[in-house]
């Protein structure tokens, strides 16, 4: 540690003293000097400096360290004072000799009558000048010395001799004689050296820094110091290790030369000391004597005079460690055995006192030591608490801990089980380990019914299909045939729902699952478990949203998921399934509110896997709403909160919503790059795999791969019919394989699957629009403008944007086919405008090339509002159903009178208003005049 000059201004009136006993020394009236101080308060540094003063005044000086280790050798301080290289040499000599005749067989009577020899022998030294004998630590040094001290203390009152003492406040009970005789002598004065002040701290760091900085840094250097100069020294060390700084630079913030300052003061005081710091550190605060006395194995007087002796060399600070660098360079100082048996035995004392669960389990968790019996409950509820207090950490290692402590058995795969729900709060991956002798203990019926449906989303979700089957196969087994009949219906409420998750996300499983008994069917809706409840209900939802005919009802049963089940571990995948199936159902606005606000409890809740699958839906709303840079921003950033191998099968669902907006937005290589991710085995055989499906061959389709998309597309026809779910709200396969037809110059093979799609039913609007355009592409150019006007009258009342805006594009070519060339502008320009609020780029260039190359429109975009361009490329993004409802709107009528004129409902009027706002970039109704003033539109509607 490189010496930082200390300013001794606050002990300058020490010195002043010094200085006058030193005199006096000189005139032949000698003096005692005995300077106290805790570890580290400068006593070293005063008396360095007097030494100084001293050899400056021409006096004799001689200087001694005692040291601990030398505390059983006889004489050993004054074996240093002839030692003295200012010794003259005859004085050692006779010294020496007198010493050697001193053995430890030597009565009291003879030891007396060489001290006093020699005694005699160094005041012959004053004849020439005066004498300063300066012994620093003198509480460390031998008996024998001690009495030699106090012997030649009581003969120099008429001498010139001036004795300058250092110790500690803290004195063995041997030398309280000693300490007591001292202070009897009438030439003895006692001085106590203090810590420095905030105002001392300051004073010191202006001799290395300026005032300015100084003043600015002395209130925090002297908190974490509490003034003592070591301490200091060494934070001003690991200030200026921080790098480069200047004048106004970062805060103190202690470092390895803080945390080796502190341990220098422990191991410079007495040996308990360093134990009594572990213990504190170990307990967290020195509040309980009485604890730390059992925790060390130590008197309660021996541990309150150590705690005291760590406040006054300001280690301590009201009980703590003023630093966290402090407490953990104690601890980590310790040897590991030392540091693991004092976390065991605070852990037990702590239990017997009382304490909570989770200050218990802190200790366990860090005691590396088998756990006995009762810490189980203590850990399984401690986790629970570091849950609510988002240590997420903390709550992993207490059950881990409590998993090694418990027998195999049930209780034990109950820890287990828990143990997964939580891991997976931080990712897939890290419950993975976890999973293959879960499944093993469940087939020996250790799995308690309320996580069997958990732990088998678990399973399916990481890819493990076969091997949650053939465990719920098992478990059907092993139950026996009553389970189905009402028998257990705990249990039949735990195997139906798994059943229904298994087969809801992979449904080829319903030929090798077993088939459910009324009894079961029952069961899981009779309230024994929530997450038996919830995964039956998802699973039950999403499959009535892939049925047509039955939007309403899945709507209907979504709303009712999304309200009775809280945010939780085992509710976390199905409140997820039943916001696909409100996405699904097209109703995308219900989707949105309800996903906002989950991922609004997540970020409260800091939990990264929560996070990143609600993030995944979000990407898929906004894909389907044709927002496509919100869409790849949420998939990253779930890809960024659980890295691809973590997703399991669901990496289909997030890839898909990825690849889609990548190439929507041109991003070509992009896409290409992510359709290199490897994959799981038996992503094919899930639901998301067959959107993973579709979406490599949007991909392959838009960057002019058709065979490769065809493939896709009729493979994703051929799942679904093999599963016996060919509908269009699993998979719009048709449309994509038209389209595809269409690239590839086929249009009657277009037609002919187009035409079958609309026979078997077109679903929703979205689906209806996008097979009327594909029909229209196929017509003669006199039946185009029917089935488009009719595609872009069904488009405009849903979300899909892009899937409208190729509907405008394509009336407007149509128009322009047929001679009206400004009506056809009109379109195409909407059109653009639309593609470009998606961030659509390959569709803009599609519509306009010649605009886009020129960057005519770009630079329409920016003009100021008062140009004219802003209000009419903002009007021209309208719909026409959302200009009439703007016009009325703006000219002062109620949304009840707009629904009136209009032959709507209220609430379509409010989801129309939401979407002009936006548009047209207001906030209120008011503002809507200003803006269509400008637009040839509102005297036309």
């Amino acid at each position: 540690m490189s010496p930082v000059p200390i300013n001794l201004f606050e002990w300058e009136s020490r010195l002043s003293v010094l200085r006058e006993m030193l005199h006096g020394a000189t005139q032949g009236r000698g003096r005692l000097a005995l300077v106290s101080g805790a570890v580290a308060s400068g006593k070293t540094r005063l008396l360095d400096s007097f030494a100084e003063q001293a050899i400056d005044s021409g006096a004799l000086l001689l200087e001694v360290t005692a040291s601990r280790a030398e505390r059983e050798l006889p004489f050993g301080i004054l074996r240093k004072i002839f030692d003295n290289a200012a010794m003259p040499p005859d004085v050692r000599s006779e010294a020496v000799t007198l010493l050697a005749d001193m053995g430890p067989e030597s009565t009291a009577a003879a030891r007396m009558h060489v001290m006093s020899q020699i005694s005699s022998v160094l005041l012959r030294l004053v004849d020439e000048r005066t004498l300063v004998i300066a012994v620093d630590d003198v509480h460390c040094g031998d008996d024998h010395s001690l009495q030699f001290l106090l012997h030649l203390a009581r003969r120099v009152r008429q001498a010139r001799v001036l004795i300058v003492l250092t110790e500690s406040p803290r004195l063995r009970q041997r030398q309280l004689t000693f300490h007591a005789e001292l202070l009897r002598q009438p030439n003895c004065v006692r001085m106590r050296l203090p810590m420095l002040t905030e105002a001392g701290v300051a004073e010191a760091l202006s001799n290395t820094l300026s005032a300015t900085v100084a003043a600015r840094l002395a209130p925090e250097c002297h908190r974490l110091s509490g003034g003592n100069p070591l301490l200091l020294r060494a934070l001003l060390d690991d200030w200026r290790a921080g790098g480069e700084h200047g004048e106004a630079l970062q805060r103190p913030t202690p470092g390895d030369a803080f945390a080796q300052a502190v341990l220098g003061c422990l191991y410079r005081g007495e040996p308990d000391v360093a134990a009594i710091a572990r213990g504190v550190a170990v307990l967290g605060d020195a509040r309980s004597p009485r604890h730390l006395s059992s925790l060390l194995d130590l008197s309660v007087g021996t541990v309150e005079q150590g705690v005291q002796d760590l406040h006054e060399c300001a280690v301590l600070d009201h009980g703590r460690f003023r630093d966290e660098v402090a407490r953990t360079a104690v601890l980590d100082a310790a040897p590991a055995a030392v540091r693991h048996d004092l976390h065991t035995r605070a852990a037990r004392l702590l239990h017997a006192d009382g304490a909570s669960a989770l200050d218990i389990a802190r200790h366990l968790v860090r005691g590396h030591q088998d756990g006995e019996p009762w810490t189980v409950p203590v850990l399984r509820e401690a986790a629970e608490y570091a849950l609510v207090q988002k240590e997420l950490d903390v709550a992993l290692r207490c059950l881990e801990h409590a998993h090694r402590a418990c027998e195999p058995g049930p209780t034990r795969t109950a820890l287990k089980a828990r143990l997964v729900s939580v891991a997976w709060r931080v990712g897939p991956a890290v419950a993975e380990g976890y999973l293959p002798s879960l499944t093993e203990e469940a087939e020996k019926g250790w799995l308690a019914p309320r996580d069997i449906a958990p732990i088998t989303s678990y399973l399916a979700w990481s890819g493990r299909l076969d091997t949650a089957a053939d465990a719920i196969t098992a478990l059907s087994r092993t139950a026996g045939p009553g389970v189905t009949d009402g028998d257990d219906p705990a249990m039949g409420a735990a195997l139906s729902a798994s059943i229904q998750w298994l087969t809801m996300l992979s449904p080829p499983l319903r030929d090798r699952l077993p088939a459910l008994g009324a009894g079961a069917a029952k069961a899981t809706g009779s309230p024994h478990d929530v997450a038996d409840l919830a995964h039956a209900h998802a699973a039950a939802t999403l499959s009535t949203a892939f049925t047509e005919g039955r939007t309403d009802q899945a709507v209907i049963e979504a709303e009712r998921v999304l309200q009775r089940y809280h945010l939780g571990d085992n509710t976390l995948q199905p409140l997820v399934i039943v916001l696909y199936a409100l996405v699904v159902t097209g109703r995308l606005d219900l989707a949105l509110s309800w996903c906002e606000r989950l991922l609004g409890e997540c970020s409260s809740r800091s939990v990264p896997a929560w996070q990143a699958m609600l993030s995944a839906v979000r990407a898929e709303i906004a894909l389907r709403q044709g927002d496509l840079q919100v869409a790849a921003h949420q998939a990253r950033g779930a890809l960024a909160q659980i890295p691809a191998p973590g997703w399991g099968v669901g990496i289909g669902l997030v890839l898909s919503s990825l690849i889609q907006a990548e190439t929507g937005m041109g991003h070509y290589d992009e896409a290409m790059a992510l359709l290199e991710q490897p994959l799981p085995d038996g992503l094919f055989r899930t639901v998301p795999g067959l959107y993973y499906l579709r979406a490599r061959g949007r991909c392959h389709l838009a960057t002019g791969r058709y065979h490769a998309a065809l493939g896709d597309f009729t493979d994703c026809g051929e799942l679904a019919a093999s599963w016996r779910m060919d509908t269009p709200r699993l998979a719009s396969w048709r449309l994509d394989a038209a389209e595809a037809w269409l690239a590839l110059g086929n249009p009657a093979q277009a037609r002919s699957l187009a035409e079958e799609q609309l026979r078997r039913g077109a679903g929703d609007g979205r689906l209806r629009g996008g097979l009327l355009v594909v029909l229209a592409r196929t017509d003669q150019q006199r039946q185009r403008l029917p089935r488009l006007k009719e595609a872009v009258e069904v488009l405009e009342g849903g979300d899909d944007r892009i899937q409208l805006a190729v509907a405008l594009g394509e009336l407007g070519r149509a128009y322009r086919a047929m001679g009206d060339f400004n009506r056809g502008r009109v379109y195409v320009r909407k059109a653009w405008h639309v593609a470009k609020s998606c961030g659509a780029e390959p569709l803009c260039r599609e519509l306009m090339p010649r605009h886009a190359e020129s960057g005519e429109l770009v630079a329409a975009a920016a003009a100021q509002p008062g140009q004219g361009a802003e209000p009419q490329r903002d009007v021209e993004a309208l719909t026409e159903a959302e200009v009439r409802i703007a016009v009325l709107a703006a000219h002062g009528n109620t949304n009840r009178e707009i629904a009136s004129k209009l032959f709507v409902t209220v609430s379509t009027v409010e989801q129309h208003l939401t979407r002009i706002y936006r548009k047209l970039n207001v906030k209120r109704r008011r503002d809507l005049p200003a803006k269509l003033s400008d637009s040839s539109l509102t005297g036309t509607v």
